[in-house]
Parts: structure tokens; C-alpha cells; sequence
């Protein structure tokens, strides 16, 4: 049962096909036991009344407005007709709408609804001499536990949800570190991989000069510089393999980060679903820039919002600008500035990990408080990296 219940939570069109079918089953077992004579027209607009629930979560406002049409309908067509019974079960309708609305929509459009079936109840009673006591009082409850329900179950899947969303932003943090840790530790071997060659070879051009040299007047010293040449390249060759075979494993296609537009957009929709409103702005074509530049772009703009996310207040809001310019990329990231985060941990290293990563790149970064209280990170990243 529960691997059912969760079946039907990933698939609503569902769930609320089931829901329009069981009212419009009720619709039926009402019709067989109707002896009126236009009984087909109750039972038209009782499907009529039950077919909008299917689409509910997908166009909320149009089906509850649908809905509320009907209703009314109803009540004045009833009055038009004499033999006709205004009691339709898929009058339940009326509740499902709002309590869609409210957990979906928001209260301002679920309370216009609300006025809405005021004036349907209104109507009901004074048209089709109701009970005024007794009508009023139950639509009042069911409308009241609707709206009730759906603040419980709205509060409750707004909670999951930022939940979830924190849980995406840390693992993605978490990734994001472990690329670092694995960026800093190839960046390392590639230094003492260039201090071993760069040494090595120095000493062997030494040595090969001074062989030059010697190899006429003095041939034992000839001798040993070759000697020496060899036994430096055998070192150098040994601890080349070494430190090569710490790269051998190659991380796959498929694993590695995405970046350009679909990148950033991509980021830019996660640190949404955190609750960071954030706005993009894409200028110029970015997906044909170097890897090593558009990876440079990606990371000064993660590490941005997640600063932002972090530091910058209760209601936290940025703006991303990334514009491609003639020799160089220009990526320009603002907060409210509020500060006081949202989440209090952190090395504190983030904004120097930008430094680096832009000097590496043979770029400009500026990043400071403004008079208006934002906070702006500017980068400027050349298209072209000169040797």
C-alpha cells in the first residue's frame, strides 16, 4: 500500500483521475436512483462538475473556476427546472478547488474563491429555498477544513521541500569540495612533475655542454658527464613514472562537471529551489569559449552564490551577469547584502579559492562591499591565456 501511495505522489494527473472518477461514480449511483424526468440533465452537469478535478494541480485556477461555474450553474438551472434535484455529490468538488488553491495557488486567490462560494451558497439558499441554518453551517465546515488541510499539508510540503533543497545544495558543496580537493592535488603533481623534469634536464644540458667541451682535450671528464647524463635521466625517467601513475585513472566523459549555459543554468535552478532567488543574464556566446575558461566562469559564480546562500540574510536575492566582450569574459555576481546567513559553516576560504583560481586564468577579480550595502564579486577572464 505504501509503495502505492507513493506511486501516486510522483504521478497527480493520477491520483486526481482517481478522485474525478469516484465523484463521477457517485454521480451515476444518483442518476440510476432518480425516477425525474430530466435526470440526464443532472447527470450531464454533475460530469461536468467532477471532470475539472483531473486537471486541478496542473491549472489550478482555471479548474477551480471551472468549478465554481458549474456549481452556479447548477443552482440555477435546478431553479429553472422544478423536478430537478440540485444535490449533486460532485458538489465535493467546491472543497478539493479550494483546498488546491490554497496549497498550491496562495491565500489571496483561494479567498476570492472563497467569496465566490459565498455567493454560490448565497444563491442556493435564496433561490432554491434551502435551509438557510443548516446549509450554511456544513458548507462553512467542509470549506473551513479544506482551507485547514491545506495549510497543514502546504506548511508541511514546504518544509520537505527546503529540506530536500538543502540536501541538493550540500551534497552539491560537497562534490564541489571534492573536485577542488582533486584539482588541488593534480595541480600538485603537475608541479613536482615540472620540478622533476625541469631539474633533470636542467643538469643534463649542463652536463651535455661540458662534454662538448672536454670530449677533445680532456676525455675523462668526458667520460663522466655522459655518465652523469645517464644516471640523471634514469632518475628522472623513474620518478617520472612515479608521479604519472598517480593520473593514470582518468575520470570518465560522462562524469565530468557540465559548464556553459547549461552549467550555469543548471546552477542557477538548484540555488533557486534553495530558496536564493537569483536572476541570470547571458550575453554573447558562451558555450564556445575554452574549458579551461568556461570552468573558470562556472566555479567564481558557484562559489558566489553559495557565499550569498550562506551570508547574505533571511531574504536573500543576487543577480548574475556573464557577458562575453571582445578579448574577455566578464562575470559580475550582486547580493542584497543583508548578511547574518542562513548557514553559519564554512572555511572562510572561498573568496581567496576565486583569487587563484581567476589569477591562474591571468584574470582580474574585485570583490567588496558597495555604498548601497550589496555585496559585488567582478571577474574579468581573458579568452585567450598567453604562455
Amino acid at each position: 500500500m505504501r509503495r502505492f501511495s507513493l506511486w501516486l505522489r510522483g504521478r497527480p494527473t493520477v491520483a486526481d483521475s482517481m478522485l474525478a472518477a469516484i465523484l463521477l461514480t457517485l454521480e451515476v449511483l444518483v442518476f440510476t436512483a432518480s425516477d425525474h424526468t430530466s435526470a440526464w440533465v443532472q447527470l450531464i452537469m454533475g460530469l461536468l462538475l467532477c471532470l475539472p478535478i483531473v486537471c486541478r494541480r496542473t491549472y489550478p485556477r482555471t479548474a477551480a473556476g471551472v468549478i465554481l461555474v458549474m456549481s452556479i450553474t447548477i443552482t440555477l438551472v435546478s431553479y429553472s427546472i422544478d423536478d430537478l434535484d440540485a444535490q449533486h455529490p460532485g458538489l465535493f468538488a467546491l472543497a478539493v478547488a479550494l483546498y488546491t488553491l490554497v496549497a498550491y495557488v496562495g491565500r489571496y486567490v483561494a479567498a476570492l474563491f472563497a467569496v465566490g462560494l459565498v455567493v454560490d451558497s448565497a444563491l442556493a439558499i435564496g433561490l432554491l429555498r434551502q435551509e438557510a441554518t443548516v446549509t450554511g453551517v456544513i458548507a462553512l465546515l467542509i470549506f473551513a477544513l479544506s482551507w485547514i488541510t491545506a495549510e497543514f499539508l502546504g506548511a508541511r510540503r514546504a518544509y520537505d521541500e527546503e529540506v530536500a533543497a538543502r540536501l541538493a545544495v550540500a551534497d552539491y558543496d560537497r562534490d564541489r569540495r571534492a573536485e577542488d580537493a582533486v584539482a588541488a592535488e593534480r595541480t600538485r603533481i603537475a608541479r613536482e612533475l615540472h620540478d622533476v623534469v625541469a631539474h633533470a634536464v636542467s643538469v643534463m644540458i649542463v652536463q651535455a655542454d661540458g662534454a662538448s667541451y672536454a670530449v677533445g682535450t680532456n676525455p675523462d671528464v668526458a667520460r663522466q658527464a655522459l655518465a652523469n647524463i645517464g644516471t640523471t635521466g634514469r632518475e628522472a625517467l623513474a620518478e617520472l613514472r612515479r608521479t604519472v601513475s598517480l593520473l593514470r585513472t582518468e575520470p570518465a566523459t560522462d562524469d565530468m562537471p557540465q559548464h556553459g549555459t547549461a552549467g550555469l543554468s543548471r546552477l542557477v535552478d538548484m540555488m533557486r529551489s534553495a530558496g536564493l532567488p537569483v536572476e541570470l543574464e547571458l550575453t554573447g556566446q558562451l558555450d564556445d569559449i575554452s574549458p579551461a575558461v568556461s570552468l573558470g566562469v562556472h566555479r567564481v559564480v558557484q562559489e558566489s552564490l553559495t557565499n550569498v546562500l550562506r551570508h547574505a540574510g533571511e531574504r536573500p536575492r543576487a543577480k548574475v551577469r556573464v557577458r562575453r566582450r571582445d578579448t574577455d569574459v566578464l562575470v559580475e555576481i550582486i547580493d542584497n547584502g543583508n548578511a547574518s546567513g542562513l548557514f553559519s559553516f564554512g572555511s572562510g576560504n572561498g573568496l581567496l579559492g576565486m583569487r587563484e583560481r581567476v589569477a591562474v586564468l591571468q584574470g582580474t577579480l574585485e570583490a567588496g562591499r558597495q555604498t548601497d550595502g550589496s555585496w559585488r564579486v567582478t571577474a574579468e577572464l581573458p579568452l585567450e591565456i598567453r604562455d
